[in-house]
């Protein structure tokens, strides 16, 4: 017998927030959106200002991941109405506060980086498959 997952009476379905969660962690862990949100943390941009600060960006992956960001509530565009057209990028309280968490791994990386580094070394120097 299956159990249903759920949470109290009149909470969230917990199936549902993981379902969330995870589609959430699939658009923070893309291959730009760490760069975008940490580049987006020092002030609003443009998106002309946002491509040149991301080496190797193209247009088309800087609009998905834009958007991605701003589905899940992490970005915000804001168009002003002029000739020619202005757009600018900013984050969210909550892309603020997923800033903060980047800014933690980084904190977190920097302070194991020497053992990181010398267990991808003896790895790396042990081949596949060895025990």
């Amino acid at each position: 017998m299956t159990e249903q997952l759920s949470g109290p009476p009149g909470g969230p379905d917990v199936a549902h927030v993981n379902t969330v969660a995870t589609e959430v962690f699939a658009t923070v862990a893309g291959r730009w959106a760490v760069p975008v949100v940490y580049a987006l943390g020092n002030g609003t941009l443009r998106f002309t200002e946002l491509r040149a600060l991301l080496d190797g960006i193209s247009h088309k992956m800087l609009t998905r991941t834009l958007r991605a960001l701003e589905r899940d509530g992490l970005v915000e565009r804001t168009v002003h109405p002029v000739v020619p057209p202005r757009v600018d990028y900013a984050l969210t309280p909550a892309g603020t506060e997923m800033r903060s968490v980047i800014d933690g791994v980084c904190a977190w990386t920097r302070t194991h980086l020497d053992r990181i580094e010398a267990t991808r070394h003896r790895f790396d120097d042990a081949g596949p498959g060895t025990p």
